[in-house]
């Protein structure tokens, strides 16, 4: 069943920056999958470290400023090990959509850590790197 449970919590992960289609992104929603605490890592060149609040705010106001439109992104595999009350997971993703009027695609990998708590599986740290 834990398996199950984090793909679940992975699909709902990246469904939260969704706004194809004009549909409201639910990107607070990230505030309810992530403990209170977790860490959030950007890799490569503009390395940064983030907290909760300072991940979801830009990402809240680019989509739904109108700069970003019709984004989505999609795990396209992924390894996940679980043991016990703790799992990792790694997987490779893709993303589209269009920023200030220009179509893109890009894509990289995410490496995502959970833990068991009383309310079920939440992420306790993510992270990412997007092939340039």
């Amino acid at each position: 069943m834990s398996k199950k449970e984090i793909d679940a919590l992975t699909a709902e992960f990246f469904g939260a920056f969704d706004n194809r289609g004009g549909t409201a992104p639910d990107v607070a929603r990230i505030h309810r999958l992530v403990i209170p605490g977790g860490v959030i890592v950007k890799t490569g060149p503009d390395f940064t470290a983030y907290t909760v609040d300072e991940f979801v705010e830009p990402r809240e106001r680019l989509l739904a400023d109108g700069r970003l439109a019709e984004f989505h992104e999609w795990e396209t595999s992924e390894r996940t090990d679980i043991a016990g009350d703790v799992a990792a997971r790694f997987g490779e993703y893709r993303k589209a959509g269009v920023l200030d009027g220009e179509p893109f695609e890009g894509g990289g990998t995410k490496a995502i850590q959970f833990v068991r708590t009383p309310e079920g599986w939440r992420i306790a740290a993510f992270s990412w790197y997007d092939v340039p």
